[in-house]
């Protein structure tokens, strides 16, 4: 499917966008990037350094990366429009390097987090804030035909959101500075400040999404750290109960010790629904799927994706269906990217369900707010932070995370920029050690 996406991308050409897609580079200037080539296989290149290539880019000398569990959605090939060649990435910060002639905000120097979605700020999507949706950065063709409008572009997602380079580099290009970039105050450290470009915004949309409100149960479909960050935010918007289901052990500990929640093992019961229902008999107020497409549970599904009858499973969704009250509400911000079979569209109408996509969260509406949030103490994710690796790991870090190995979740990647680990933080680790591979 992804070589057939790139020809019928040539077939259609480019959409018109306000930014240009491929940099200019940096003459004699090389940097340490990781790179996909194919289905598994990704590795730390040499990689010219991005230049100003439009009047309002920065260009950003990375100081804090990770790696996203949406991310290996790219590193299986299962998102449509991969080339052999790009460097991934989406959540980052650093410091101001180089400015362009228009840019007003930031000078050489400052310190900020980038938004992992690149938005214009003029189009009638960014006037009302919503970022994620910016009608004028994606330059493909595909994602308009399949959804009837396209979405924002994205860094280093592939090429069906735009195809730029991604931060998980020594340097990024940042088109639009002024409005892609947030500046991060000296009070906030960077191993909390760089979860600003996704998950902190990303798992607070969802619970917004859910209108989770105090005295409600929800319950949550994964454990990684978009689930486990719903989960404390949906504490503070005073929910009763929250479960969450998963099957990684060192996860469900994690949500157990750290956050007090509920948890099923979804591996040691025949029917998730049922164990919740046994819970909560007239349903759940809401229901959050933060789990995504790729794990497939059943045999049906599991042959349907394998040979291409559909792209993403509808098991999860289904298990929200019935396990949501009457009216209920429904959130998924797990990614899901194409075509299901099997939806239980009948539960969504008999039952009254409100059943939303969250979209890609707009970083923007939210980010001053969940800043002030992280000074004052309101919120901290320091709990869903397991290790800090060097960028030159990059190839071990997706395979162990891949295979969920070493309890690695979510992990500060340092580059020869980063200042050393805060107190408090986990200092430098090696990931072969971590995970035990040779």
């Amino acid at each position: 499917m992804n070589n057939l996406a790139n020809i019928a991308q040539k077939q259609f050409g480019d959409a018109p966008t306000s930014t240009t897609n491929s940099p200019n580079y940096r003459p004699n200037e090389k940097m340490k990037a990781l790179v996909w080539h194919g289905a598994t296989k990704v590795s730390v290149d040499d990689m010219p350094v991005p230049a100003i290539t439009d009047p309002t880019d920065i260009i950003l000398r990375v100081t804090g990366a990770t790696i996203c569990g949406s991310d290996l959605h790219l590193y299986q090939k299962e998102i449509l429009q991969m080339h052999d060649g790009d460097i991934l990435g989406h959540e980052f910060m650093g410091i101001v390097d180089e400015v362009g002639p228009e840019v007003k905000n930031f000078k050489k120097g400052d310190r900020v987090v980038s938004s992992f979605q690149i938005s214009c700020g003029k189009c009638k999507s960014c006037q009302r804030g919503l970022s994620s949706m910016c009608d004028t950065t994606n330059n493909t063709a595909i994602a308009g035909r399949m959804y009837g409008q396209k979405m924002a572009g994205v860094f280093g997602y592939s090429h069906f959101v735009g195809g730029f380079a991604g931060g998980q580099a020594e340097y990024v290009r940042i088109p639009f500075g002024d409005h892609n970039l947030l500046a991060i105050p000296e009070t906030v450290p960077d191993e909390k400040a760089l979860f600003l470009s996704d998950i902190i915004p990303t798992s607070y949309h969802a619970v917004k999404c859910a209108e989770v409100k105090k005295g409600d149960a929800v319950a949550i479909w994964g454990l990684g750290p978009i689930g486990l960050l719903a989960a404390r935010w949906c504490q503070l918007e005073g929910a009763r109960r929250v479960v969450a289901i998963d099957n990684v052990p060192e996860r469900l500990e994690l949500a157990r010790t750290k956050l007090g929640i509920e948890v099923i093992d979804f591996s040691q019961t025949s029917s998730v629904v049922d164990k919740l229902l046994e819970q909560e008999p007239y349903g759940f107020d809401c229901c959050i799927d933060a789990a995504a497409f790729r794990y497939a549970k059943g045999m049906l599904h599991t042959i349907e994706r394998a040979i291409g009858l559909e792209t993403d499973t509808s098991e999860i969704a289904n298990e929200c269906l019935r396990a949501v009250k009457k009216f209920g509400h429904v959130s998924l911000v797990a990614d899901y990217a194409a075509f299901t079979n099997h939806f239980n569209i009948g539960a969504l109408m008999e039952k009254g369900i409100t059943f939303r996509g969250t979209g890609q969260c707009p970083v923007q509406y939210y980010w001053k707010d969940l800043l002030k949030k992280l000074e004052d103490g309101t919120f901290d994710p320091s709990f869903v932070i397991t290790h800090r690796f060097d960028l030159s790991e990059m190839k071990e870090l997706y395979s162990a995370f891949n295979d969920k190995k070493g309890g690695i979740m979510k992990t500060f990647v340092q580059t020869k920029w980063s200042s050393p680990p805060s107190p408090g933080f986990p200092t430098l680790s090696s990931v072969k050690n971590v995970a035990n591979i040779a």
